[in-house]
Parts: structure tokens; sequence; C-alpha cells
């Protein structure tokens, strides 16, 4: 056993845990990586790379940055076993670093220079090759403090293809899972309304609401009390209670009088969610009062509040509607256990009554929630969040003096993140809300964080004191103003658990319909001049979406989606019944009844029906008001007053995986496309289809026929298919490609046709095409990762159009078929 894991034994109990004893293990041909998520009494996340047959090892707290201006603290700990790269579990308390493991990503690491030499030195650098990290890194070590027991180093990400502003993208949020847990979930069939027995998960990502303008339509929803307080996911099991934030600190030791009152219910497994709060006098929720009860280390008077049970007994039940989940957890709740443990209820009915009867009670709003709809560990229409009054979360970026007889300061110089560039922006200031404690306590809180330099531009006529912008305060409000900045803002109370990193502007969407009975609005909306019929329609069970959410976000996308429309023939995939019932493709007939809707001549395709064009909002609009899901183009751009089909102007390779790939490999393949094209020196673009595979689209000069086209994309997919036949087949069917991806050439025909960029598909929680730029592509989680519902997050932080050069890629073929050749022998 290598020496240097002598403390690691020293301070484990290997009869208590089941953490690896650390025997000595062969070390591979190639250097490994793991990072952990650690969830102990902060969590943090244990970054290793292996070196000399142990794992060096880190402790971020935050975890890694995809930023390079962001540098992550890293703290030197003792080296682990080669053997705890596969570790998972809750580690016992009263052991070291007692909480709950998971994996959360590994692959290979590549050092730059001589790794020996750079980590005695303290400024090694390296590659990342992993499921969810890639790209070059640097751990740098800083000069310790006296009282420091530990060396501090620095995390940063360098500034390369796989850089992503922290605004835009946050890995840690964005991706919270094991990647065993992701492995071993591909594996099962998850059945729709089913509870499906399973073992209980170590973690659990809370689903979030969607902010809304207003109430939603239709009797198909409930409506809870929005709570001012802390959101709390509990994991039991086999008596052992944990409870956990949103982003999945450890809270159990802050809360331990709840998890004794929770272990009491009895319960042999479940995760249940719910919130913490503090009543008032008037027996309202108290943000405030929620906080002091931390800062004093006094709270016995904090409530949980259950509104979900995820888990439950040996069972996945996030598949089985929301009415049916709280049926069972009310009966839990019921049993008259402690009076801190309360079941959340709901209201059904009209949504507007209701959320005026909260507002007049000082009650910060409503949480909408469609009654027969799944859990999902993500951000959902399913469950929208309405207000009172707007509120939200704000980076303090400084403050100013108290004036009079107040003390502390005046007001906190308030910021957000703007959504493109990334970079803070001055929002206005908050001096109301505060009492003598709070005005004490944030006073040092500010103090520590004091900086010279200013976080934003220095608004005109501000004098303030600036601090390092770490800490969050939420706000409410009555409205923006058209600088940017808040009117009538008051202080609620600092979030510890958000990031100043993340925090941007929030933008209310449209509220959600719902299937039933439905409103007089939904009844009669009208989108883009074109009234809607039967706009509650639900359209898509799985996530809920109606037919006037598919207009409205067609609607909203119209701008990005029609240049890739305009001059090509489409082909329509509409679903009248919904995406559950028959789907019908039109290329040709009833365009008329469409509005807008254009005719190619029919002298183009003779022989054939006159194509269609979709080149206006109006037809856009018009043909999802037909019950159109998808949009389809063809490889040709036809000019006005064409005599011909002409010749294709791009080539698309669809890469389809088939059963038994897993999504690492698929994005593995795809990256190996885009090395044959690079080496065939052809310029590439890269989109997601919005099911479950990926296009890599080529555009070309109008060069070449079609016939001609196809059979060197054919011919490009059987080299492929030759050159590694364990990860491609050039023979179509679902039994050839079983543990094997299939490149589609044949989208490459005169007469085929590839989903559109910004379409929606007609599967299960309507998936979108998502253009790409391909420093993205490791950082993918599906194909389906962007759905109508999030789509417009993507769109309104994106800096650049990631097909930006597209149009100036206009490329022959010649050059690339003879390169194809000589690679052929």
């Amino acid at each position: 056993m290598p020496a240097s894991l002598t403390p690691y034994r020293k301070k484990r109990d290997f009869k208590i845990t089941s953490e690896p004893k650390g025997v000595v293990a062969a070390p591979g041909k190639r250097l490994s990586f793991v990072i952990q998520k650690h969830a102990a009494t902060r969590l943090h996340y244990d970054f290793r790379l292996e070196l000399d047959g142990t794992l060096k090892s880190w402790a971020v707290p935050k975890g890694p940055s995809l930023d390079p201006g962001i540098k992550r603290m890293a703290v030197h700990v003792e080296d682990h076993p080669l053997s705890y790269a596969d570790f998972e579990g809750v580690i016992p308390p009263g052991q070291y670093g007692a909480g709950t493991v998971i994996v959360w990503d590994r692959g290979e690491w590549t050092p730059v220079g001589d790794a020996h030499a750079g980590y005695r030195a303290g400024r090694l650098k390296f590659d990342l090759h992993g499921e969810k990290l890639h790209g070059r890194w640097n751990l740098v070590r800083m000069k310790a403090r006296e009282k420091e027991r530990q060396d501090p180093w620095l995390l940063i990400k360098e500034d390369d293809e796989e850089a992503r502003s922290a605004a835009e993208y946050d890995v840690v949020e964005a991706m919270p899972e094991s990647v065993l847990k992701e492995k071993a979930r591909g594996k099962r069939r998850e059945a729709r309304g089913e509870a499906v027995r399973a073992k209980l998960p170590l973690f659990l990502t809370p689903q979030l609401a969607t902010l809304v303008d207003e109430p939603p339509q239709g009797d198909e929803w409930i409506y809870e009390v929005k709570f001012d307080g802390y959101r709390i996911v509990a994991r039991i099991e086999d008596g052992d209670v944990k409870l956990f934030t949103r982003n999945g600190n450890d809270w159990t030791a802050r809360l331990r009088s709840l998890a004794d009152d929770l272990g009491k219910l009895g319960i042999a497994s479940a995760w249940i969610d719910g919130e913490i709060v503090v009543m008032n006098d008037a027996g309202q929720p108290s943000f405030q009062l929620l906080q002091r009860a931390f800062d004093n280390a006094n709270t016995r008077d904090i409530v949980f509040f259950a509104f979900d049970l995820p888990h439950f007994d040996g069972y996945d039940l996030t598949r089985v509607p929301l009415v049916e989940r709280r049926v069972l957890l009310e009966k839990i709740f019921e049993k008259g256990h402690s009076p801190r443990l309360r079941f959340s209820e709901h209201f059904s009915g009209p949504a507007k009554p209701l959320l005026d009867a909260a507002c007049k009670q000082g009650l910060e709003g409503l949480i909408g929630k469609r009654a027969a709809a799944p859990y999902t560990s993500t951000r959902s229409t399913s469950w929208v969040k309405i207000k009172c009054s707007r509120r939200q979360e704000f980076v303090i970026v400084g403050h100013t003096d108290p004036k009079g007889s107040r003390t502390g300061f005046g007001s906190l110089l308030l910021a957000v993140h703007d959504e493109k560039s990334g970079a803070l922006r001055y929002a206005g200031n908050v001096g109301t809300g505060f009492d003598q404690d709070s005005l004490g306590s944030i006073k040092t809180k500010l103090e520590a964080l004091a900086t010279d330099k200013a976080p934003v531009p220095a608004p005109r006529g501000v004098k303030g004191h600036w601090v390092r912008p770490k800490l969050v305060a939420e706000v409410a409000f009555t409205e923006w103003t058209g600088d940017g900045r808040v009117r009538h803002p008051v202080f609620k109370g600092l979030r510890s658990d958000k990031d100043a990193n993340v925090i941007t502007r929030e933008k209310p969407q449209h509220a959600p319909s719902s299937q039933g009975a439905p409103s007089s609005k939904a009844k009669g909306a009208t989108v883009g001049g074109i009234k809607v019929s039967h706009g509650e329609r639900v359209i898509d069970a799985s996530a809920g979406h109606t037919k006037l959410d598919l207009v409205r976000y067609y609607d909203e996308i119209a701008a990005h989606l029609l240049p890739h429309l305009a001059g090509r023939p489409a082909t329509l995939v509409r679903a009248p019944a919904g995406i559950g019932g028959q789907l019908f493709f039109q290329k040709h007939a009833d365009a008329r009844q469409i509005p807008g809707v254009r005719e190619f001549p029919r002298a183009l395709w003779p022989g054939h029906d006159p194509m269609i064009e979709i080149a206006t909002r109006e037809a856009l609009i018009g043909a999802a008001q037909m019950n159109v899901v998808e949009f389809h183009t063809s490889n040709v751009s036809i000019a006005r007053g064409a005599k011909s089909a002409g010749k294709p102007d791009r080539l698309v390779f669809d890469l389809d995986p088939g059963e038994g790939i897993t999504w690492p490999r698929l994005l593995e393949a795809t990256a190996l496309v885009k090395k044959m094209l690079d080496l065939l020196e052809l310029e590439s673009f890269l989109k997601t289809s919005g099911g479950k595979g990926l296009h890599v689209v080529v555009p070309l000069k109008p060069a070449w026929s079609w016939d001609e086209a196809k059979d060197f994309s054919e011919e490009v997919v059987a080299h492929m298919a030759r050159t590694i036949p364990q990860l491609f087949v050039a023979k179509s069917g679902a039994a050839n490609r079983v543990g094997r991806i299939f490149i589609d050439y044949l989208r490459n025909s005169a007469l085929a046709s590839t989903i559109t960029a910004f379409s929606a598909r007609a599967r299960p929680g309507l998936g979108v095409s998502v253009p790409l730029a391909w420093k993205e592509l490791k950082g993918l989680k599906a194909a389906n990762q962007w759905t109508i519902a999030n789509l417009h997050e993507r769109v309104a932080k994106l800096r650049t159009d990631p097909w930006k050069d597209y149009g100036n890629a206009r490329q022959s073929l010649a050059k690339a078929a003879k390169l194809l050749v000589l690679a052929r022998k």
C-alpha cells in the first residue's frame, strides 16, 4: 500500500463505513479521474486525479465551473485509493466525511507537460476527457495562510472550445445526477403512469416551477400556497433521515429535531419534497424569521410543509399522476405526529379568486400544478408560480452609508447578470424591509467582502461602498423601469441557497392552459392575428402541453425558425388527435387551407404535385393552428422563378443510435463524424434532432446533382463503418443497429427531408431541434434537452448565433471526393 494512503486509512473505521479500504490496485495504462458529489456538512465536489497509483484529491466547495473567469477554491486533501473512484453510498454519522456520495463525473485525464513536476510546483495543467467535463484545466496552488492546515488551490477552466459563461450555463446545476445513475436509468424501462419498483436514489433533484404572467386556464390544475421559505427534500431509509436543500446541501445537522420528527413517521424508505417556513404572529410564512432562526441556531419553530412524494416504500412514483402521489402523502401526514410536520393543502377551481385571496392575506402567491402530471427533476410548465407582486433574487454589489439615526448601512446596491454577455448590470438599490438585527448582521457580511473594485459600471449619482458579488438578496418590487432598475423595492432576506453567478432578470412566460372544460380565453385565443381553435386541448399528455402552448412557441421562435424554412420545400407532420394519435404527413394537398402557405411551381417536380413553402409568420402560425407539430425541409433552396428543383445545397448526416448505445457513446460518434469531415476539408454544423439522435449538416455550393451528393454521403458513411465497425454501421434497420450507430445518408435523396432547426418534434415532451456550436457537443445532456417549454432560456442567453458562419460556408465536394478516395486507400 502506498505510504501516502496512511492518512486516508487512519481517518476511517472500515468496520463502520462502506468506503474501500485502499488495497493496492494496479494503475491503468491511462490516467483516470473522478469527481464525486459529496453532501457532507456542506455540499462539495471531490476532484480526484490518478497519479503514482493513488487519487490525488481536492475538495471543491462549489464544484467546477466552465467559466474561465471564475476561479474555484480547491482544498488539497489526503490521497485516496484508486478503488475509491467507484464508490457511491452513505458515509455513516460519526465517520470522517459523513454524508452521501455519488460519482458526478469520471473519465481520463492527460497532463500537459510533466505531471509530477507540475504537481510538486503547484501548477498542474491538464485535459479532461469525462462524461460531463472536457477541455483544458488548471490546478494552481496558492500561498497558505498561517492558520490553514490544508493547502488551498484554485481550479480554473482554460478559455477553449469547452468554456461557457456562468450566466449562460452552469454545468453543476444543469447536470446534477450521478453518471452511474444515468447509465442505470438507461437500462430501465419506465412505466408511464405506474409505480416502478426501484432502489431509493442517493440524491433527488427537485422539480422547479416556471414563473408565469397570469393564472393558467382550465380545470386540470390544483393550487397550493407559495411558501416564503427554503425548499427541502427529505430522504428516509431504514430510520436514517437526511435533509437536503434544492442545490444538494445536507442540512440535516442544522435541522436535527426536524429530521428526528420525520424519522418517527414509520416510513421504510421515501423521498419527500417540501418547504420549511417559520410563521409570524399572523400565521403567515416569514422569510426573515426563517433566516433569523438559522442565524441564531434556534430552529425549534421551523415547520416542514410536505407537498410531493416522488419515491416511497421501494417504488419510484415519478410517473404516477400528482394527485395520486398526494393522496398517499396525505395519509402519511394525517397520523397526528409532530405539529412541525404538515401536509400542504391544495385547492381547485378558478385560479383568479384563489390568487386574490392569497394576496389579500399577505401571502407571496400560488403554485399551480397539473393534477395528472408526473414528477420531473427539472423546471417544468406542469408546475407554475403566480406571484402577488414581482419578486426575485439580486446580487449585492455594494451599500450606501446610513443616514440619521439608522445604523449598519443605508441601502443595498443590486445587480443582475446580463443574459447574453454574463456581465453584471446595476439594477437599483433597496433601503426598506430591514430591522435592527438584519442591519447589523448584513453589515458584518458586507465588511468581509469589501473591495475597491466596482463589480458594475458606477451608476450616475450613486455613492457607495463596493463588495465582491457573493451575496444574494431576495427583493419584492412593483415593476422594472425603462433603464433596468427596480421600482419600490422591499428587502425580503438573503438567499444562502442561491449562487450569485447565475442570477439574471426573471421573465414570466405565458400561462399554460389545460385539458378539460376550457376557459373562454383559451377557446378564443388569437396568436399573430390567427384565431386558435381548441387551444386548451392537451396534445402531449406526458408534459401537459396544449395546442395553444405549441402555437405560442412557434409565434415566439418565428424569427429564428423562418430563415431555415424560407425557399425550401416543406413536409408537415400533423397531429389532429395529439402526438399520441395518428400522425399525417403533408407535402402537397390542402395547402390553401393554411393562410400564407405558398406552392412552388408544379414544373419544378415533373410528375409530382407542387411542393409547399412556409416562409412567413402567418404561414407558420397558420400551420400550427392546423395541428402541424413538425416542419421538415428538403436539401434544396429554390429561388422564386426557378425552372427546376436545382441541385442540393447541403448534406445531412443523421446519427441514429441503435439499442444499447449510451449517450456518451453517441457524443463520441458525433465527434468522430466531425473529424472525418474535417479531414475531407468540409466545414460542418451541429444540431440536435429533438428526438434521440444528432444531425451533422454540411453546406454546399449547389453544383453537384442529387445522385452525386447522395453517393458521396453514402461513401463517407461506408468508410466510417469499415474503419470503426464496432461503432458504426452502414445498413439501416433496427437489427443492424444493435449496439451501433447508423449514419443515415438517405436524408440526401431528392425527395427526402430533415427536421428543420427550431422545429418541435411529435414526441413526448415536444423536444426541439436546436442548432449548436461544436464546443457545446460534450456538454449536451440529451437530443431532446430543449423543448418548447425551455428553449426560450437558451435563446435569451446566447451571445452569438452558433451557426453564424453557415451562410459563408458554400463548399465544393470536388476536393473532398478526392480526399475520400485517398482515405479509402
